[in-house]
């Protein structure tokens, strides 16, 4: 009798979170609000770039973005237009490209203050740089450099178009 008893409340323990966990599995999710629908005239005029993808996106990317419409209309005209192109820009990457650009964020982020400023300088006088060349769009940069650290390897030498490597060559920055 005990060893049933036993035998009963082991299989308890191990058949019941089991259970649970199989019922939470097969349990519906709430949907993730605010729902499209959901937010203002306003708000949704603001965020149409992002229209496409809110159905992909989970509670805190939708909270965020309901937070910059908020204070959008707050902001003044050139930061809206910035704030649009951005949202614009955003909303074409791909996931791949957005964990990326994610990923060079946070290692921005991490850089000292002095650092960070630097590389925000090189950043600043790259666009200035675009905007002198007409072959490339200066409203629709490429990705900003990776900041240098200090286990990045030194750039590969590139050899001159003559054919052969020569010692000391050098190559302009930002080509």
């Amino acid at each position: 009798m005990v060893k049933t008893l036993v035998a009963l409340t082991v299989w308890l323990c191990f058949a019941l979170p089991a259970a649970a966990a199989q019922d939470q599995a097969g349990a519906k999710k709430p949907p993730v609000r605010p729902a499209w629908s959901e937010l203002t005239p306003p708000q949704q005029k603001i965020l149409a770039p992002l229209a496409a993808e809110w159905d992909r996106m989970d509670a805190t990317q939708r909270k965020k973005w309901v937070g910059i419409a908020e204070r959008y209309p707050k902001v003044k005209p050139a930061e809206q237009q910035r704030l649009q192109k951005n949202m614009e820009a955003w909303a074409k990457l791909t996931p791949e490209q957005r964990k990326a650009a994610r990923a060079k964020y946070q290692t921005l982020q991490k850089l000292p203050p002095d650092k960070r400023r630097e590389v925000t300088a090189q950043w600043q006088h790259y666009q200035k740089s675009l905007v002198a060349r007409p072959e490339f769009s200066p409203s629709d940069p490429p990705a900003p450099p990776e900041p240098q650290t200090a286990e990045a390897p030194a750039a590969a030498p590139v050899k001159p178009s003559g054919g052969t490597a020569t010692a000391g060559a050098a190559v302009p920055a930002g080509q």
